[in-house]
């Protein structure tokens, strides 16, 4: 069985959770507990497009937040 987070031709949705980190999800699964919509039902590269127009700083939001308190 192939990986339905890899199969480019099928139908996603953007998610993000509240450390600002990005995931890409199948549309036909549901949407995990702590993660919101951020870009509804796309292709996978429009999803991957919009995650790497925003996504520039990998680390979780309480560690940025953390290093720009010092």
């Amino acid at each position: 069985m192939a990986d339905p987070f890899e199969n480019e031709g099928a139908r996603f949705r953007v998610l993000r959770n509240a450390q600002h980190q990005y995931s890409l999800w199948p549309t036909f699964a549901e949407v995990p507990t702590g993660w919101d919509v951020v870009l509804d039902e796309a292709s996978r590269s429009d999803c991957t497009a919009y995650v790497e127009e925003r996504w520039a700083n990998m680390r979780p939001k309480r560690l940025t937040d953390a290093m720009n308190a010092v």
